[in-house]
């Protein structure tokens, strides 16, 4: 039996007639009387015996009945899913963050994504650039946001923006920008680790200028960083979006060297993204975009060394 045979069958059987069949299935009767008469030809036996109260099934369709009934529900089901997936409705959106977008990205953007697509469910995770390459990989998360660096062949890098990282100094600090790299240096700065996408730049400009730094601390988390200038541990290089989170506890100036940085959403390169996926990473570069132009302004960051939300440098 084909799928239209069936469905004919349960609508005969649920109506009782083939009028009434016809009205479940928003068909005409002749249509349904061919294909019940298509699908005993087909069979070799009746289904029905055509009686003065209705359609009246056969020892042979009564048989057929409970596997027809169990197949129906199945197809049913998935409608419904199908229907559900139209919507939006039970999707589940596995997101992974490099931890200086946590808050000042991700967060706001995750509530006008649930504003606008409320039956999408997402799991955030917060880690390190290495880890969330690993757990996309893996099929532990549908994509990343994360600071531009070489990624494996497998994954797709999608380039959002590019600025340069700016300078924290104690709040009381009366020095103004910009700050020059030797003087950071000769303030105790607090080095980011070498092989961390940002500590890869810093420590490159500190090699072109001779500056080796000596008996310092290397810290692989960005806010640690700002946390370590806020108790008086020296001064620090950070990001816009970590300086953003400090900007009413921290002096933030630019630095007259530029160290230039990018930010990307990574994924699988041979996984198609679902609707719900696409809608998230819209919000996200959005809401990048904005916050991005905003510090950019208040840091006054020069707009020669940015690029907009998009990835076209300006």
């Amino acid at each position: 039996m084909r799928l239209r045979h069936i469905e004919v069958f349960q609508a005969i059987v649920q109506a009782g007639t083939i009028s009434g069949a016809a009205r479940l299935l928003n068909v005409s009767q002749p249509n349904v009387s061919r294909v019940l008469g298509h699908a005993e030809q087909q069979l070799g036996f009746a289904l029905f015996e055509r009686r003065a109260q209705g359609m009246v099934t056969t020892a042979e369709g009564c048989r057929l009945l409970p596997e027809v009934q169990a197949l129906y529900s199945q197809l049913q089901s998935i409608g419904a899913l199908t229907e559900q997936m139209r919507k939006g409705e039970g999707q589940l959106v596995r997101l992974g963050a490099a931890h200086a977008f946590g808050q000042m990205v991700v967060a706001p953007a995750m509530v006008v994504f649930h504003q606008q697509s409320a039956l999408v469910n997402v799991e955030l995770v917060t880690e390190h650039f290495s880890t969330l390459c690993r757990d996309i990989l893996e099929n532990r998360l549908d994509f990343a946001l994360v600071f531009a660096q070489q990624v494996p062949g497998e994954l797709l890098a999608e380039p959002l923006f590019q600025s340069s990282m700016v300078a924290l100094l104690p709040r009381d600090s009366r020095v103004e920008g910009p700050v020059s790299l030797t003087w950071l240096y000769e303030n105790n700065l607090l080095m980011m680790q070498s092989q961390d996408p940002l500590g890869q730049v810093l420590h490159r400009a500190l090699r072109r200028q001779a500056l080796k730094p000596e008996g310092s601390l290397y810290i692989k988390t960005y806010s640690v960083i700002a946390d370590m200038v806020l108790a008086g541990g020296g001064v620090g290089v950070v990001d816009l979006f970590t300086a953003r989170r400090y900007a009413d506890q921290l002096k933030i100036l630019p630095i007259a060297e530029p160290l230039p940085f990018e930010v990307m959403l990574i994924s699988r390169r041979d996984h198609a993204q679902s609707r719900a996926v696409a809608r998230l990473k819209q919000v996200i570069r959005h809401k990048l975009g904005q916050i991005a132009r905003e510090s950019e302004a208040r840091f006054k960051i020069p707009a020669t060394a940015t690029a907009d939300a998009c990835g076209t440098r300006r």
